[in-house]
């Protein structure tokens, strides 16, 4: 049996760079920032930053270009997938990245302004923002199908005769 799975949580070093393909797929990529503190042999702080490249697809595309922005904690669960390509000077190259899977936003930050910028792929239009209320940000499954408010939601009581154990 095998695994592939990466847990990433750290600050977004930038924007995230939303566009479509050419199928009409909805795609986002992030880069991640995680750092590493240790002490050397003489005891002496160390510490070392780590840039993560992560590709979001679909309605997890949508929601990283929706909520994120440079310096937003963020926590990407997924795969590691390594792709080649030929570079402008005609030489073979590889990119290792994280394809995202699960997406959790982070806290807002003390002070930070109550409010999202809009889900638009246009560039001019990430700087509208509108309010936001903590409990109005999903934690999203790209497997999971989208869901409605609660509201959707039809409450049902289940009797025990019904129960076939």
């Amino acid at each position: 049996m095998n695994l592939n799975k990466a847990f990433v949580l750290g600050n977004l070093a930038a924007d995230p760079e939303f566009r479509t393909t050419m199928n009409g797929q909805e795609v986002a990529t992030i880069r991640i920032a995680t750092n590493r503190v240790w002490n050397n042999q003489a005891g002496e702080k160390q510490e070392a930053v780590e840039f993560h490249r992560v590709v979001l697809w679909g309605r997890l595309a949508q929601l990283a270009n929706q909520y994120l922005t440079k310096g937003r904690l963020v926590m990407i669960e997924g795969r590691i997938q390594t792709r080649s390509y030929e570079g402008k000077d005609g030489l073979k190259r590889y990119q290792t990245e994280i394809v995202a899977e699960n997406l959790q936003l982070g806290p807002r930050f003390q002070g930070e302004p109550k409010t999202i910028t809009t889900a638009n792929s246009n560039p001019t239009a990430r700087n509208q923002t509108r309010p936001v209320a903590p409990e109005e940000i999903p934690v999203v499954n790209e497997d999971e199908p989208p869901t409605n408010s609660d509201e959707d939601v039809e409450e049902t009581s289940v009797d025990l005769k019904d129960i076939p154990f």
